[in-house]
């Protein structure tokens, strides 16, 4: 039975191109949750004003990757401690979130949250219940796939023992 997550943490482009690559992810869409407004634009979102984060749905076969090291997935690539976006992505829209669908994954966020502040992390990723997700436009999908770059806001830290 396939699951699916639901993470935000800045640009979704590098979000994206990052969780793909995680053995036991099954698919990934880039898109926007969290807001006031139905059905919501990249022009819309990206004025700050709607309330959405640009945020990714995955979904992962919980056979082969449990919803834990997910979660740590989405917090080595990327800076959880930003507060005001991720990297020069600076606004509302960037900021780093994970919206839980049950109390397990919310206490599973809650648990890496404490572990990294164990370690000196002040972590800005706040916690919210799934909200619609509403899918991006077709040229945000996969992008950097699709024009052979990389992230230029995200990168890969180790946080977490295995």
């Amino acid at each position: 039975m396939i699951k699916t997550a639901y993470f935000a943490s800045g640009c979704f482009w590098g979000t994206q191109y990052y969780l793909d690559k995680v053995e036991g992810v099954v698919s990934t869409s880039v898109g926007y949750i969290g807001g006031e407004v139905a059905n919501p634009t990249y022009e819309q979102v990206s004025t700050g004003t709607t309330g959405h984060v640009e945020a990714i749905k995955v979904e992962y076969d919980p056979e082969k990757i449990s919803y834990e090291e997910l979660t740590k997935a989405f917090f080595e690539t990327h800076d959880p401690t930003q507060v005001n976006g991720q990297g020069p992505d600076i606004g509302s829209q960037y900021l780093s979130k994970i919206f839980y669908a049950d109390e397990e994954e919310k206490a599973v966020a809650e648990k890496l949250i404490a572990i990294l502040t164990e370690k000196g992390m002040k972590i800005a990723t706040k916690l919210e219940p799934v909200a619609d997700f509403y899918i991006a436009e077709d040229y945000h999908q996969n992008y950097y796939d699709g024009n052979g770059q990389t992230p230029y806001c995200h990168t890969y830290h180790k946080y977490f023992d295995k």
